[in-house]
């Protein structure tokens, strides 16, 4: 397995609503990369859960999550983010680079 995580205080939708306290943690395949399970520990954590069961219940995959638009300035962006951590350093993009 592989793991990664991604603190609220990376997340902008995070930091404008002044509540980083918290995490986006992913949990994939070592081999495939298969999406195999998501924590998420924020106030909002509600606005994100349902996009990443659909993730884990049809198999998509790190690559998919980052390929895929996740609107700047929501909490759905943290999802693609922790995506992102798997293989790049996140405080090396732009805003909108995801």
């Amino acid at each position: 397995m592989k793991t990664s995580v991604l603190p609220l205080d990376a997340v902008p939708r995070a930091i404008v609503n002044r509540e980083t306290t918290g995490v986006f943690k992913l949990v994939a395949d070592a081999e495939t990369l298969k999406v195999l399970g998501v924590h998420i520990v924020s106030e909002n954590a509600g606005d994100v859960i349902y996009a990443a069961s659909l993730a884990v219940k049809f198999g998509l995959t790190i690559e998919d999550l980052t390929e895929t638009l996740a609107p700047y300035l929501t909490m759905a962006e943290g999802l693609k983010l922790v995506a992102l951590t798997f293989d790049k350093d996140i405080s090396k993009l732009s805003c909108c680079a995801g």
